[in-house]
C-alpha cells in the first residue's frame, strides 16, 4: 500500500499544471522545431544523393536544378521551410567528388548531414551529430556482368510517335503534372525515350515507393539462391519470445501489406526515418499486433522494411549492388540508414533504362538473356498473384507490387511498381512491354499512369 502525507498532498497542490491553451502552445513550438529538423534532414539527403549519385553515373546535377524538381511541391509543412535552409556541399580535395552536405537548420544545434560514398549512395546521419571527417571510400570487389540488358543509344524507327511522348510532358495525363523521363520498350527494344531538360538516360532519380518492388525482386533472388522461403517467419530476434505472437508473422505477409501490425499515419510516412536520422531497427521493427497476420491489408513501409531485414544475412554478402550489374541497372543504388541497413521501402536512385531492364528481368520470367535464373521461375507470376487481402480502390496488390487487373483497356496480366511524386514501371507479358514514368510531381497532383498505359498499348497494336 502506498501512503501520502497530508503535508506532500499540500506540496502537491501547490504546482502549478500547465492549462490547455499554454500546452497546446509548447506541442506547436516542438512540432516546428521537429519539422524544420526533419526539413534540413530532407534537403540535405537530397542534395548529396540526386548530385553524387549523377556524377557517379558520368552526368550531373546543379544544386538549382535540385530545388526546381526534388526540393519543390513536396509534403507540408516541409515544403515551406526546405528551400531558404543554407547548406553546405563539401567536397574531397582528392577527386572533387561529393564528401558531405551539411545544411543549417537551427542556431543552438549542428547542420543536419548527409553523407555519399560510392555505390552506397548517400545516408544520413542522427539530429545534432558530431561533425564528421572525411572517410576513405571502401574497398570494392569486382562485380561487373555482361549478361544483363543493354540498350542502343538510339531509338527503334517503328518506335511510337513523339506525339504521344509529348503529350506525357505537357499536362495531358494530370494537370500540374511534371514528367522528368517516359520510355516504353517492347520486344527488348526501345519504342518511346524521352527527357525533361537537365535529364538524360544517366540522370538517376529517387524510386521512393517503386523500392518496394525492388525489395521484392530481392527476396526472390534470395529464394532462388535456397536462402529462404517466403512462408517462413521473419525471425527477428526480439520476436523471437513463446509469448510474442509477432513471431507468426512470414516474409509473405510482409510483402503483401498483410503483417497486422500498427502503423501510425496513413502509408506510414516513417519521417524519422527517411528525414529525421533514425535508424530501420529504431523505427521499424517495434510495433504491436493489431490484428491477425494475413487477415488485413495495411500499406506500410516497415512491412517491406521487415521483409528486407529477413534476407539481411544474404544481402550482406550478395549485395543489391551484385544483383543491379548482374541485371544491366548500372546506374542503381541501394542506400542505407547511417548504420548499413537497407532503406528498400524507399531510398533506391535508379535511371529511367535501368527501371526498364528490371521489367525485361520479369517478362524473360527471372532469367538473364544468357539463361541464368536470379528469380524462381515462377516469382512473376508469386508477385502479381492477389492471394492475399486487398486494398480498397482501382488497384489492386500482390506481393511488393501493384496490379492493374481492375482497369479497363489493360490487360489482366500487367503489374507495376508505384512510388510518391510519380514514379511508375508498368509490365505487360501478354504485349511484352515495359512503360517507365519519372517525374516530380507536386504534392496532391498525379500522372494517370493508366490512361498513359491504354495509349501506348493502344498506339502499338
Amino acid at each position: 500500500m502506498i501512503r501520502t502525507s497530508l503535508g506532500a498532498l499540500a506540496l502537491l497542490a501547490a504546482i502549478p499544471l500547465a492549462t490547455p491553451a499554454v500546452a497546446q502552445g509548447a506541442q506547436e513550438q516542438l512540432d516546428a522545431r521537429y519539422d524544420r529538423a526533419l526539413a534540413a534532414g530532407y534537403k540535405a539527403l537530397f542534395l548529396c544523393s540526386a548530385i553524387a549519385n549523377a556524377e557517379a553515373n558520368g552526368t550531373m546535377r546543379t544544386p538549382e536544378s535540385v530545388h526546381e524538381w526534388e526540393l519543390t511541391g513536396i509534403q507540408a509543412p516541409l515544403n515551406d521551410i526546405v528551400r531558404d535552409l543554407p547548406y553546405e556541399i563539401i567536397r574531397t580535395p582528392e577527386s572533387g567528388t561529393v564528401d558531405q552536405v551539411r545544411v543549417t537548420w537551427a542556431d543552438d544545434m549542428g547542420p543536419r548531414t548527409a553523407r555519399y560514398q560510392p555505390r552506397f549512395g548517400c545516408d544520413l546521419m542522427p539530429i545534432d551529430s558530431p561533425e564528421l571527417e572525411t572517410r576513405e571510400p571502401l574497398r570494392m570487389r569486382n562485380s561487373s556482368s555482361e549478361s544483363g540488358w543493354s540498350f542502343p543509344d538510339s531509338v527503334s524507327v517503328n518506335g511510337l510517335p513523339g506525339e504521344l511522348g509529348a503529350k506525357a510532358f505537357d499536362g495531358t495525363y494530370g494537370e500540374g503534372s511534371r514528367t522528368t523521363s517516359v520510355l516504353v520498350v517492347q520486344n527488348g527494344d526501345i519504342a518511346l525515350e524521352r527527357y525533361a531538360e537537365g535529364f538524360n538516360a544517366a540522370t538517376p532519380q529517387r524510386t521512393w515507393s517503386v523500392a518496394k518492388s525492388i525489395a521484392a525482386t530481392l527476396v526472390g533472388w534470395a529464394v532462388q539462391a535456397d536462402d529462404v522461403t517466403v512462408d517462413q517467419p521473419v525471425g527477428l530476434a526480439y520476436w523471437r519470445t513463446q509469448d510474442d505472437p509477432r513471431r507468426t508473422i512470414t516474409i509473405d505477409h510482409m510483402l503483401r501489406m498483410a503483417s497486422g501490425r500498427y502503423s501510425d499515419t496513413p502509408g506510414n510516412r516513417t519521417d524519422p526515418l527517411y528525414w529525421g536520422g533514425a535508424t530501420v531497427d529504431e523505427s521499424a521493427t517495434h510495433w504491436p499486433l493489431v490484428h491477425k497476420p494475413g487477415t488485413v491489408y495495411r500499406y506500410a513501409n516497415n512491412d517491406t522494411l521487415m521483409a528486407v531485414k529477413a534476407i539481411q544475412s544474404y544481402l550482406s554478402y550478395y549485395r543489391p549492388m551484385d544483383f543491379f550489374e548482374r541485371v544491366g541497372m548500372h546506374h542503381t543504388v541501394a542506400e542505407t540508414d547511417h548504420r548499413g541497413n537497407y532503406v528498400l521501402s524507399s531510398q533506391v536512385w535508379s535511371t529511367a533504362r535501368d527501371l526498364a531492364k528490371l521489367g525485361q528481368l520479369y517478362l524473360n520470367n527471372g532469367a538473364l538473356p544468357d539463361g541464368e535464373r536470379l528469380l524462381p521461375e515462377n516469382w512473376r507470376q508469386y508477385v502479381s498473384d492477389p492471394s492475399g487481402p486487398q486494398p480498397d480502390g482501382p488497384l489492386g496488390y500482390g506481393a511488393g507490387w501493384w496490379l492493374l487487373n481492375k482497369q479497363d483497356g489493360i490487360p489482366d496480366d500487367a503489374f507495376a511498381a508505384l512510388g510518391n511524386r510519380g514514379q511508375y514501371v508498368v509490365i505487360v507479358p501478354s504485349r511484352n512491354v515495359v512503360i517507365v514514368r519519372r517525374g516530380e510531381d507536386p504534392a496532391g497532383y498525379r500522372f494517370d499512369i493508366a490512361a498513359f498505359t491504354r495509349d501506348v498499348l493502344a498506339t502499338l497494336d
